[in-house]
């Protein structure tokens, strides 16, 4: 018996759809098979070791590999190189970090758009920042945030992957009714909302900084610059110095003048006893120091020193003066807290040739670097001296770091920034003739930019810290004053 067999016939559309199918698969397996991209890298040539041949193919079955699993991610991830940039630069954690895709701007160097997430703003500038490692590693900048970038006056910036040592969230409030140049500015004594700022117009106004934001007062009856102002313990009263040749001690409270003092030269700098409210220093274009009594407005003591007498601050005791003239030299006077009677005890003279007027004296109780108190100066051609002060000795200074910066037009201020509580650098914050404020750590002898802050669109006059150390105002010469807001650390 012959036996039947069924022989079925498919279609030729299912055969050429099954075909369709296995090349696709063999196509897949090519371009996902290490071995076959490192037999295609390394082909075996005649007359080759085959060894050498070997540790090729081994080599590159590795490399290949992991190229193989990153193109997938890729592929994953995003539909261009920007999304693919920014996912091998991702942080450790990145898997825990919610991070919402973001569309890339055109035209823009396919950076992200900016966001208001900080987990968004972390991912950004880690990925340019590898992208312009990339590029350029001469010009490598390090992770910046709003408001904030690390370069310094001479473009001198760090290679660092780190948080800046002095970050900021933004700008908390800009007062700008003033229209002369705001020539200093300062916070209340141990406040954090109370600020005020004297201008070239002979204007000073009291402000608020607590939400709302708001002026206070306009205390006006200086004819010409603002030079100096201070107030007193309680911040009920503040003293100005003047171009006009006075001294003014205005009630904050009533807005008015209460005492004028007359002198016979422009007053440059002014300060309040920290210990006896009813002493007031002041030092003049005559070269004196001279102290006066708030409550009679007479001259209790003068002392005379080498040059016109541009800055001031004294110590936490109040026994010293520090001062500073217009050839770069800085004093010790010796203070008697209940006579008010002076006589001077140390003179540093200033290292460099040219003499130029110093703009910031400024005392603080105790530096990290130092282990004491120490003393900030700042001169016109941008010389920054940071000085250890030996108490016992008099106030006797020594200089511990100096740092030499662009010489300024104007004279700009600078100031000891907050302790860190991690860091054992000394920073210093500073205005610029381009309109920058810099970060400067003293202790690096190189990058000793940490960051900026831009927003004003005048050389930076003034800098003030509030009491809490959250807020940093800076003031231009066309007038604006801006008030910065730190960001939080841990």
């Amino acid at each position: 018996m012959a036996e039947s067999t069924t022989i079925q016939r498919s279609s030729p559309e299912g055969d050429d759809h099954e075909l369709k199918e296995e090349n696709i698969e063999k196509k897949k397996d090519f371009t996902a098979n290490p071995e076959f991209f490192s037999c295609m890298l390394q082909p075996a040539i005649a007359d080759s070791d085959p060894n050498y041949i070997g540790i090729r193919r081994f080599l590159l079955h590795r490399k290949a590999e992991s190229g193989v699993l990153r193109r997938k991610d890729w592929r994953c991830n995003g539909k261009g190189y920007v999304a693919y940039r920014n996912y091998i630069s991702r942080p450790r954690n990145w898997e825990t970090l919610q991070i919402p895709s973001r569309p890339s701007t055109p035209g823009n160097s396919g950076r992200w758009m900016p966001s208001a997430s900080p987990v968004s703003q972390l991912l950004e500038s880690d990925s340019w920042n590898s992208l312009k490692d990339l590029r350029s590693p001469s010009q490598a900048l390090s992770r910046t945030t709003s408001f904030s970038s690390n370069a310094s006056d001479t473009d001198d910036r760090p290679r660092r992957r780190s948080e800046p040592a002095y970050s900021f969230v933004g700008m908390h409030f800009i007062f700008d009714q003033c229209k002369a140049m705001v020539t200093v500015i300062k916070f209340g004594h141990m406040s954090s909302d109370l600020l005020a700022y004297g201008a070239s117009d002979g204007s000073l106004t009291v402000c608020s900084v607590s939400m709302p934001p708001s002026v206070i007062k306009q205390l006006i009856g200086h004819s010409k610059d603002v030079t100096d102002f201070d107030f007193s313990t309680n911040n009920q009263y503040i003293a100005s110095s003047s171009m006009d040749k006075t001294v003014r001690v205005w009630d904050i409270s009533r807005g008015l003048c209460i005492r004028v003092i007359y002198g016979v030269s422009s007053q440059l700098c002014i300060r309040f006893h920290p210990v006896n409210n009813n002493f007031l220093s002041a030092g003049n274009a005559k070269k004196e120091i001279n102290v006066f009594n708030f409550s009679t407005g007479r001259t209790i003591s003068t002392t005379v020193v080498d040059g016109e007498v541009t800055a001031m601050d004294h110590d936490h005791t109040g026994q010293f003066i520090f001062c500073g003239d217009s050839q770069g030299c800085i004093y010790t006077v010796s203070m008697n807290s209940h006579t008010g009677a002076l006589s001077r005890t140390h003179r540093n003279r200033s290292s460099s040739k040219h003499r130029s007027a110093v703009t910031t004296v400024e005392y603080r109780t105790f530096s990290l670097l130092a282990r004491g108190p120490v003393l900030l100066a700042f001169t016109r051609d941008g010389s920054l001296s940071f000085f250890s002060v030996s108490l016992e000795m008099k106030g006797y200074l020594t200089l511990r770091c100096s740092l030499k910066l662009a010489p300024r037009l104007h004279s700009i201020r600078a100031s000891f920034c907050p302790l860190l509580s991690l860091e054992k650098g000394e920073y210093i914050v500073a205005g610029s003739e381009d309109a920058n404020v810099y970060f400067y750590d003293l202790t690096r002898p190189r990058n000793t930019c940490v960051n900026k802050l831009q927003g004003h669109g005048y050389p930076v006059i003034g800098i003030a810290w509030n009491h809490g150390e959250n807020l940093l105002a800076s003031s231009d010469f066309g007038g604006t004053v801006i008030v910065w807001k730190r960001a939080k650390t841990a």
